[in-house]
């Protein structure tokens, strides 16, 4: 089965290694067609034995339900449009280049400003560059001319979207971090802020305790403290946050411990059944998103549609959950963040952790926020006000340096 068309154009007259190249994705209209007709052709289990009348978040015991998942799937098959995302990426500006021998895509909104911060963001799993499709451009031109302005580049992790899937072992968290300084540099950005949530706070926590004569600062959405670290002193709300933590770890992450020991096995199902993909990540979506019965209340189909296509059209399905086989459980106890470090912990994230055992490893905390609402995918559950808490926590990591 042939590979889905990629167009790159080098910006650079030289192809060199470094080169950047323009980027630009037409998916051909083959691939939309042998989408549909394997949505159509899917073969689906009975329902679950828990059914229970929405909204009921118990609904979601067993997993999809499959009501659901028969309405997102004839969804995604008759009035779903790939063309309307793959427009927006190509409307922000994508480009390629390649790093250690492997080739990395990214996004690169530019500001007009010429006083602006550069600014990586970096998603997770199972999230993709659309989680910050609709926040770039005010990050880059803000309407408010009192606030900071952010030249925006938002990379795929390796194996994720249009970035190349590696051929070996070694492409772990810290391997990306430094790669990413790479990006930046070769961008022109030698000093610059970071962003990101799940594998992306993983990545954004390390490049500021590994780089911080390149960071200006972080803002994360996961921070967690030193292994073993008492709980004694905690207040019993803190103590609530961490405890829920461990227990997520201990019973609710069979997707983590699958993808990081035979990710291989579950990348089958993924690439061969688009049907298969969606129900691996609409799970999640469901569970970890500040909802009362259905990820719909807060995130549009056609959002996570676009996140889940970018999966299926790139048959990352395997290639995506080796992150977890190259880096679960890996982040070093010993590194320590001392760089301006901005930190949100949302009521329904998977992971929340206290101040009080954050601040053991982020040592230089300029704001700490509990957020009133929202869950793992706050840009795409409450863009507004998460555009406004990231501003905030970019805003505090600035003011040192502008004094």
């Amino acid at each position: 089965m042939s590979e889905p068309t990629r167009t790159t154009t080098p910006i650079d007259s030289d192809l060199t290694p470094e080169s950047v190249q323009k980027f630009d994705v037409h998916i051909p209209e083959s691939e939309i067609d042998d989408l549909r007709a394997r949505l159509a052709s899917a073969r689906l289990p009975e329902t679950e034995t828990v059914f229970r009348p929405s909204p009921d978040p118990r609904r979601w015991d067993q997993g999809v339900p499959l009501t659901d998942l028969i309405d997102l799937v004839d969804y995604w098959r008759t009035d779903y449009s790939w063309r309307t995302f793959e427009n927006r990426l190509n409307e922000i500006g994508q480009f390629r280049t390649e790093i250690d021998g492997l080739g990395i895509h990214f996004l690169h909104r530019t500001s007009s400003r010429p006083n602006a911060t550069p600014l990586v963001l970096t998603h997770g799993w199972p999230g993709s560059i659309a989680e910050y499709v609709d926040i770039v451009d005010e990050l880059a031109e803000p309407t408010d001319p009192d606030v900071p302005a952010f030249h925006c580049v938002v990379p795929s992790l390796p194996g994720f979207g249009f970035s190349d899937r590696p051929s070996a072992t070694g492409w772990s968290t810290d391997r990306i971090a430094e790669a990413w300084v790479t990006l930046m540099r070769r961008l022109g950005y030698d000093r610059f802020a970071a962003f990101g949530g799940d594998w992306g706070g993983v990545i954004t926590t390390i490049l500021g305790g590994r780089f911080p004569e390149h960071l200006i600062g972080i803002h994360t959405t996961y921070a967690p403290g030193i292994p073993g670290a008492s709980l004694e002193d905690l207040m019993d709300d803190e103590r609530a946050w961490a405890l829920d933590a461990e227990d997520f770890w201990t019973h609710r992450a069979a997707y983590a411990h699958q993808q990081a020991t035979r990710p291989q096995t579950i990348g089958y199902a993924l690439v061969d059944s688009p049907v298969g993909q969606l129900a691996w990540i609409l799970d999640k979506f469901a569970e970890w998103t500040d909802t009362r019965d259905s990820p719909f209340e807060k995130i549009s189909r056609d959002r996570l549609l676009d996140n889940v296509s970018l999966y299926w059209l790139m048959r990352t399905g395997a290639s995506s959950a080796r992150i977890y086989f190259e880096s679960h459980d890996s982040l070093d106890p010993d590194l320590r963040v001392d760089v301006p470090t901005a930190i949100t912990m949302y009521p329904c994230d998977i992971e929340r952790y206290p101040r009080a055992l954050s601040q053991h490893r982020y040592r230089r905390i300029v704001r700490w926020q509990a957020a009133p609402k929202g869950g793992h995918f706050p840009s795409l559950e409450a863009p507004h006000e998460f555009l406004a808490d990231l501003r905030a926590g970019l805003t505090a990591i600035l003011t040192p340096c502008r004094t």
